[in-house]
């Protein structure tokens, strides 16, 4: 499975779906999360929410309203809205998004830095788990990960973790 960094925006990659760092209630608040909805429209919220509680570890598919791609993938990275959060919920997140992905067929997924806006999960540690969650998994479908991020630590912090 081919694994791209970039720096820019999620909004702009060439993707089938993007993911969502999102909570278990499916709020669209802050963060990605609030551009995905700004962007996108409030359906993309209103879907998530119908579908909640989300467990951490889970992910749902909602549509993508306006943007270009064919779905986004809203996997919890919290709880709650804006609560900090753990690697290992990065991890479980950054894993049921690519399961939901490739179960679903999908070819390609991008992905911002997982947890480390409102989750304050150093982006080092999430780096360094969002990528050990990558190579471990074993698709039957997927073919391509986006790690794409506007924050340049974020990408540096992904190319370290991709090198090691």
């Amino acid at each position: 499975m081919e694994i791209e960094v970039r720096q820019g925006s999620l909004l702009d990659v060439d993707a089938e779906v993007i993911v969502n760092p999102a909570n278990s209630h499916g709020y669209m608040g802050g963060g990605v999360a609030g551009v995905i909805r700004r962007f996108g429209g409030e359906e993309i919220e209103r879907e998530a929410i119908s579908q909640a509680p989300i467990p951490v570890g889970e992910a749902v598919l909602t549509s993508a309203g306006k943007l270009k791609f064919k779905g986004v993938i809203h996997a919890p990275t919290m709880e709650e809205p804006a609560m900090r959060t753990t690697e290992e919920k990065v991890r479980k997140a950054t894993r049921a998004a690519l399961k939901l992905a490739d179960d679903r067929c999908f070819k390609s997924i991008a992905f911002p830095g997982m947890g480390t806006g409102v989750g304050r999960v150093p982006k080092d540690v999430a780096a360094k788990a969002m990528v050990e969650e990558i190579k471990s998994f074993e698709p039957k479908c997927l073919e391509k990960v986006i790690l794409v991020d506007l924050d340049e630590e974020m990408v540096q912090e992904w190319k370290k973790a991709i090198e090691e």
